[in-house]
């Protein structure tokens, strides 16, 4: 694909200049997680942690994503967006210097909790609810659904290249005699210098694009469904954890001996795949709605999660998770876009955080659920028990808002 074609996939026509700017600082943070996803555990197995430290450790980027969102989300009203991208950017660049440097468990802990690192497939940190909530502000709200698909391809298609960079360390071991540890450490480094290059980006936004304090507030007369979104997003969130990438990994490590390279090619086509069902999700949403695009792609994904414990060769496994990669993910821009449709724009600073830290809570409990039952058995039951749950939450999230209508669809 030429470059002024993958321009026009990633960038709409329309895109104003700070959108743009968002798009381009959510794929530069996602190449980062993207190797940040298969190294994690390889690297702390190699420290000599457990499958449970391993999982502790993931267990405690995801609590400080989300303590630090909550209190975003508690004072978003009286925040400058902008600022706060900026001081995170900062905190990035903090996070890759940690876990380069820093080799000792506790202080490994420490380095997680107050850090920006994101082992998931998906954005679980403060950046998120904040890019949310600027971002409806560049485009009108029939081209909303779309920013919100070209935002998230954004990041799967360029965590997908980052996922195929995990192979680096074994390549530089084996061509040029340099310890893996140290070429991982490497990578680290390179996850702190995105941070720097997203500090520059965001002192490019518009001025203009931060809310006037009078146009930001607290929740008011959306609380209740916002309350009620945030406690399925969690019910869904606690179940992606179990089944987090970072996890995946782990248990392809475990179960099929793969390497971090091969591994890394895997999840390198499921970013591909994640990255192209964005642009599906956002004209299906169109036909049949926001609602009706998050549950009826996303019951099948989880079918497909739940049968790979079963395959007997690692090649059916993979199948599996490609096809589940494919669908998994529709609901993202639909679900987003959603969030921002019923409630005030005033009020979107605030509903971005309120949904966003339940699911980073949420979320924070299952890896260290997943160390402690791969600690027993190479059996994936972190995809069966993450997938059965993902069910329960589509079938009841389906029950309670089919009739709630974002304005579009009214």
């Amino acid at each position: 694909m030429s470059a002024p074609a993958l321009s026009s996939r990633l960038f709409p026509s329309t895109a104003t200049r700070d959108a743009r700017t968002l798009i381009t600082a959510r794929g530069m943070r996602a190449f980062g997680d993207g190797f940040v996803t298969i190294l994690l555990p390889l690297h702390l197995t190699n420290l000599g942690f457990s499958t449970v430290q391993v999982g502790l450790i993931a267990t405690a980027t995801m609590l400080g994503s989300a303590a630090l969102t909550l209190l975003v989300g508690l004072i978003a009203y009286k925040l400058n967006l902008r600022e706060l991208l900026i001081r995170c950017a900062i905190l990035t660049v903090i996070t890759g210097l940690g876990f380069a440097f820093v080799h000792e468990f506790w202080p490994l802990l420490l380095v997680a909790f107050i850090g920006t690192l994101n082992p998931s497939s998906g954005d679980v940190s403060v950046f998120l609810p904040t890019e949310q909530a600027l971002l409806p502000r560049t485009v009108s709200d029939a081209q909303r659904t779309d920013i919100f698909a070209r935002y998230s391809m954004a990041g799967s298609l360029v965590a997908a290249f980052g996922a195929l960079a995990a192979g680096i360390p074994e390549w530089l071991e084996r061509h040029t005699g340099i310890a893996f540890d140290r070429a991982v450490d490497g990578m680290f480094l390179l996850y702190a210098a995105f941070g720097v290059g997203a500090f520059f980006l965001y002192h490019r936004l518009s001025p203009g694009l931060e809310p006037k304090h009078e146009e930001k507030a607290p929740l008011g007369q959306s609380r209740g469904i916002v309350y009620r979104l945030a406690a399925l997003f969690s019910l869904d969130s606690f179940a992606s954890g179990i089944a987090v990438q970072s996890m995946i990994a782990l248990w392809l490590f475990q179960k099929f001996d793969l390497s971090a390279g091969t591994t890394g090619a895997i999840f390198f086509f499921a970013g591909l795949l994640t990255a192209v069902s964005y642009l599906v999700a956002a004209r299906l949403a169109r036909r049949i709605g926001l609602v009706r695009t998050m549950v009826f792609t996303h019951l099948p994904a989880n079918g497909f999660l739940m049968l790979a414990p079963f395959m007997p060769t690692v090649q059916l496994a993979v199948v599996c998770l490609l096809i589940r990669s494919f669908l998994s993910s529709m609901d993202v821009p639909a679900r987003t876009s959603y969030v921002m449709a019923v409630v005030t724009p005033a009020e979107r600073p605030a509903a971005a955080s309120v949904t966003n830290v339940p699911r980073s809570l949420a979320s924070a409990i299952g890896p260290t659920i997943s160390g402690a039952l791969l600690t027993n058995t190479t059996f994936g039951w972190p995809l069966l028990i993450g997938g059965s749950l993902k069910v329960v939450y589509d079938l009841t999230l389906l029950k309670m808002f089919r009739d709630v209508k974002p304005p579009e669809e009214k």
